[in-house]
């Protein structure tokens, strides 16, 4: 019954794809140029930096949200992975989260409190973030790389994408369970809508949206490796050359960096979200 295609969906995503290459491409560049620019910065300011002051900086962080253990977890894996020849590509690939979660809380957070405030808006988004966050990203790699071309940008709009969901739907849940007593008592007083939401809203919808944020770090660098293959650099590039030549302790060298990277990130977002 259903042994050939009925519906040509692939030639008209194909074809809907060609059309923007050809028609829009001023568009993309347009939005490609804030994402390139922040990304190159950030690239360029934390390898410009002497890496004791980025390790100093990272252990008074960890310390200030979660104490002393950390800060010295923070430090020893620091070290080491700059002892293990990788310094480099973790500050390209942490400019590169940090540049994909910039954007992801620039653009998810007001849209996760347009969909906190409104019903219907949280019903059309809600779709849209189970398409982003469910389409493996191979799938979207294709248009991305048609659309901006390959390279580090590439790969901080395909994170974008990836990563944006949690923190879009954890801002909207934590102004959801603000308790509506609060809300009616600052309305009460004389609160405009902006001061309830700046005021009331945010703040005690602040925990729930750190946690948010902690889950788009980790999303953002579970694409680091899968980014490499669209010629994204930093700690995917040896793992997928470790892949294509079967070099394990190459592999093994990008992918422990990574894991590095991404506990100390976790504990200190998931300390701040716990402090507040």
């Amino acid at each position: 019954m259903f042994e050939e295609g009925v519906i040509p969906l692939d030639i008209w995503v194909s074809q809907s794809v060609d059309w923007l290459v050809n028609n829009h491409r001023d568009v993309f560049q347009a939005i490609k140029w804030p994402i390139e620019q922040t990304l190159n910065g950030l690239d360029s300011g934390l390898n410009a930096v002497h890496p004791i002051i980025i390790i100093a900086v990272v252990a008074v962080v960890a310390w200030r949200f979660s104490g002393i253990g950390l800060a010295i977890f923070s430090v020893v894996s620091m070290v080491f992975i700059g002892l293990l020849g990788m310094w480099v590509d973790t500050m390209t690939t942490l400019a590169m989260v940090l540049s994909s979660v910039l954007f992801c809380c620039l653009a998810g957070i007001p849209l996760g409190i347009l969909a906190a405030r409104s019903d219907r808006f949280d019903k059309i988004l809600r779709p849209i973030l189970d398409a982003m966050q469910t389409t493996p990203a191979f799938v979207y790699l294709v248009p991305i790389v048609m659309l901006f071309s390959v390279g580090n940008v590439a790969g901080v709009l395909a994170t974008i994408v990836f990563a944006m969901p949690p923190i879009t739907r954890l801002t909207n849940l934590g102004i959801r369970q603000v308790h509506p007593e609060l809300v009616e008592a600052a309305q009460a007083f004389g609160a405009t809508e902006w001061q309830v939401l700046v005021r009331v809203q945010v703040p005690l919808a602040l925990p729930t949206i750190l946690a948010g944020l902690n889950q788009t770090i980790m999303m953002a660098l579970s694409m680091v490796v899968i980014a490499a293959l669209i010629g994204a650099g930093g700690l995917g590039s040896p793992v997928i050359l470790g892949l294509n030549t079967l070099d394990i302790g190459l592999a093994v060298v990008g992918g422990l960096g990574i894991v590095l990277i991404a506990m100390v990130l976790d504990r200190i977002t998931q300390s701040m979200a716990q402090k507040k």
